[in-house]
């Protein structure tokens, strides 16, 4: 980030999400979270920064619907500091199973919010950073599974990440001369929710052999990773995907 400014968080009040907001605001920089349904989680974050010493703001917004994710920008509370990041974290799996089993339904809903919501939002905040004459960052949450495939779990929630994958480092490169920066950062598996709403809660556990390190992984340490990103300290990064996945 070339200044001080509010970071966009999609999907933010819980999970990679949280800890990425929490991380932001204490390096000194606004944030605004979404959340598509649980408004408690939000604003307890918000009030938690707040309470810190902070700049918080939340939203309702499902980026999976084309209407919201091109008007979410616009939306952003008036007290906040320019627009000078954005994180797109939302993302869902659908029901864990056999790619046979995947229903038209779920592909869809998959398909519009892990990727045509980041391709839509991403698309909004450039024309905003252009029409203001700023720069800015973008970094794109993807996951382990666009590399590994993840057969017999969620192969479609694998394709959807993999096109965010392509999607970054073909917009990187094409604003790299403006000064707009554009990654991704690819989380093994991690200790969130998102398992729970797979069908799985234990997940994590049932997974840990297969990582060089034995473990998943923690929100905070792939936060770490996307403000990393977000600051001038990757001042020189773009159209990278940074796997933060213990050694997948």
């Amino acid at each position: 980030m070339n200044e001080p400014g509010t970071v966009l968080i999609t999907g933010g009040s819980r999970g990679i999400g949280a800890a990425t907001a929490r991380l932001a605001a204490a390096a000194g920089h606004a944030v605004c979270i979404t959340y598509a349904a649980q408004q408690g989680p939000a604003d307890a974050l918000v009030a938690e920064i707040v309470a810190a010493g902070g700049r918080a703001a939340c939203l309702q917004a499902d980026v999976g619907v084309p209407a919201v994710a091109e008007g979410l920008i616009g939306r952003l509370p008036a007290g906040l500091p320019p627009l000078a990041a954005l994180v797109n974290n939302a993302g869902i799996t659908g029901p864990l199973g056999a790619f046979e089993q995947a229903t038209r339904a779920t592909l869809q809903q998959v398909l519009d919010v892990n990727v045509l919501g980041t391709m839509l939002l991403s698309q909004q905040a450039v024309r905003h950073w252009r029409a203001a004459g700023r720069a800015g960052a973008i970094v794109n949450v993807s996951s382990i599974a666009a590399a590994l495939g993840a057969p017999g779990e969620y192969v479609h929630y694998a394709a959807s990440k993999a096109a965010v994958e392509a999607f970054t480092v073909g917009l990187a490169k094409e604003l790299a001369a403006e000064g707009i920066r554009v990654n991704a950062v690819s989380p093994g598996t991690t200790l969130t929710e998102i398992h729970a709403a797979a069908g799985e809660p234990g997940r994590p556990q049932r997974v840990a052999a297969r990582i060089p390190m034995r473990r998943p992984g923690e929100a905070p340490e792939i936060a770490e990773a996307i403000v990393w990103l977000l600051s001038d300290k990757a001042s020189y990064v773009t159209g990278a995907v940074l796997k933060v996945a213990g050694g997948l």
